[in-house]
């Protein structure tokens, strides 16, 4: 018994698989509502008792399909319209020979297309294996896709984040440049009093200087002062020696004329003796020594007063310039005294100086000091924001590079499922189109004297076809594996380095975005042109239908 499908005969193709299988590897629905159903021509195989091959009409569905079909794949090939047509010529009388020919090319015909059907299911198999290694495949490339896409998302939210932390860093370093400034500030408002301080201290040493002058000129007038008190120490000294001397020379003179009036004195006693004696003899003698007597103590007299007047004279004298000179004493010591007080308080007013010099001095260091480590310490978290903005910068550009790289990806995985969607629409596309089946499907319509010549038609077609479908799969898996290859090349090329910066990384974000719009644009018309393509092919397929109508129809007016 043999099933014919009413809507296409070439739709069955393999024993062993089923269509439901092969629709359901493309994605498709095999199963349709239990209403659609398809009108079946049942035919009993061989010749019968009348003469005459019966038939049948059966109604099957895709829910509940005829239980005697893969039966009915042991017998001969499913016959079309011509097929009934020559039954019943078969019908009609014949001779043995023509039956025995028959039988030989059914025979031979039947061995060619169990050949046939093997090399085309092995095929297939392999055809659905690839099929469904790439559906696999897309499944998974969308998975990554998704999974990408929840990345880019996410980096796109993170990226939203470093604008805040930079905007949080900037106030920061304001705050700090401010905080510099203040200190700089400081430092200059220090540095002005460290000035004022060290003109002060100039000013002190002008003055130190100047007392040091003074200084050096009251000991020069000590000094001189000194020297003349040396001086009136030493005529002192000389004027007592002459007092002394003038003393022993009164005192020797005194003793001299004391000696000279005891002289005188002996004299005039024995010049009165020798008077009283020559009296006698000379009486005049006691007047001349009277008036010797007389001359002698006028002169003594006057050499005494002469000596005191002297004495007296040397004495006032000595006794001014003594006074005079211990009045210039006193003054030089009283002078002396005076400059040593104000030597001291001078000296007093130095050290104070020096004290408040060296505390200003010392505070100055402290200020310089603590002023240097706050510097300092800004310097380092200033340099420490730089290296943390520094660090943001080159995250962000390490996370514009990643999100390049997604992109980059992205578009590599979009390209790639454009590539096998457009494979698999191909794919598709050949599936609905004839299958090498219906083309020796249709060649059995004709009559058996045609057999030979319409199989070996039918044997080089459906042997071509094979041939023709996987070179145009490989053709298409080349493609795509240039594509993806190209793409990979695009993104090596478009990969960004470390060190761009962030408006760089927009630009080409926006470039890529661009880019990205002219590709889908490139894939709309890529589309489109399949599309068109894929019109020609049914416009093709109709041709050949046609074209196969009116072979049907030759067949039929030729076994008429």
């Amino acid at each position: 018994m043999q099933i014919h499908c009413a809507d296409n005969p070439a739709t069955f193709l393999d024993t062993e698989q089923p269509l439901s299988e092969a629709m359901t590897s493309i994605g498709f629905d095999p199963y349709f509502p239990s209403t659609y159903k398809r009108k079946v021509v049942v035919r009993n195989a061989g010749y019968g008792a009348g003469g005459g091959i019966g038939s049948r009409s059966a109604y099957s569905s895709h829910s509940a399909p005829i239980a005697s079909y893969p039966s009915s794949r042991k017998g001969y090939p499913a016959y079309s319209r011509g097929s009934s047509i020559y039954s019943s010529v078969l019908s009609a009388p014949v001779s043995a020979a023509a039956t025995d020919l028959h039988l030989e090319q059914a025979v031979q015909v039947s061995s060619e297309f169990k050949t046939l059907r093997t090399q085309e299911k092995a095929e297939l198999q392999g055809l659905n294996d690839r099929f469904a290694s790439f559906i696999e495949r897309v499944h998974e490339l969308e998975q990554q896709n998704k999974l990408l896409e929840t990345e880019l998302l996410l980096l796109r939210q993170r990226q939203t984040e470093p604008s805040n932390l930079r905007a949080q860093y900037e106030h920061e370093i304001r705050q700090l440049h401010a905080a510099v400034e203040e200190a700089r500030h400081e430092k200059q408002a220090a540095q002005d009093r460290r000035d004022g301080m060290e003109d002060v201290l100039s000013n002190l040493q002008k003055c130190f200087e100047d007392e040091v002058l003074c200084r050096a000129e009251a000991d020069g007038r000590l000094i001189d002062a000194r020297k003349g008190a040396d001086d009136a120490t030493l005529s002192q000294a000389e004027l007592e020696k002459r007092v002394d001397t003038l003393l022993d020379e009164l005192t020797f003179l005194k003793r001299l004329c004391e000696s000279e009036i005891a002289e005188l004195q002996s004299q005039i006693q024995y010049s009165t003796e020798v008077s009283v004696e020559m009296e006698v003899v000379k009486p005049d003698l006691s007047a001349a020594l009277r008036d010797i007597r007389v001359q002698y103590e006028k002169l003594a007299q006057h050499n005494l007063q002469s000596a005191e007047e002297w004495f007296c004279n040397k004495m006032n004298v000595m006794t001014v310039g003594t006074a005079r000179n211990t009045e210039s004493v006193k003054n030089a010591k009283d002078e002396s005294g005076e400059y040593r007080r104000l030597l001291k308080a001078r000296m007093l007013e130095i050290d104070a100086c020096r004290g408040m010099n060296q505390a200003l001095e010392n505070q100055l260091q402290e200020v310089e000091e603590k002023q240097s480590a706050e510097i300092s310490a800004l310097q380092d978290a200033i340099s420490q924001l730089e290296d943390e903005l520094r660090a943001n910068k080159n995250d962000m550009a390490r996370y514009l590079k990643d999100y390049q790289d997604l992109l980059n990806v992205k578009m590599a995985l979009d390209i790639e499922i454009a590539a096998y969607r457009k494979l698999l629409e191909g794919e598709e596309n050949r599936l609905n189109v004839a299958s090498p089946g219906s083309i020796y499907s249709q060649a059995m319509y004709a009559a058996p004297a045609y057999g030979r010549t319409q199989m070996s038609m039918r044997s080089q077609l459906s042997s071509a076809s094979p041939y023709l479908l996987s070179s145009r799969l490989y053709s298409s898996s080349l493609f795509t594996e240039e594509t993806i290859s190209a793409s990979q090349a695009q993104q090596a090329e478009a990969s960004p380095s470390q060190e761009e910066e962030e408006e760089e990384g927009e630009e080409q974000v926006k470039e890529e975005e661009k880019e990205k719009e002219e590709e889908e644009q490139g894939e709309e018309e890529e589309n489109e042109a399949e599309e068109e393509q894929g019109e020609e092919k049914e416009a093709e397929k109709q041709d050949e239908e046609e074209e196969e109508a009116d072979e049907h129809g030759f067949c039929d007016d030729l076994f008429n």
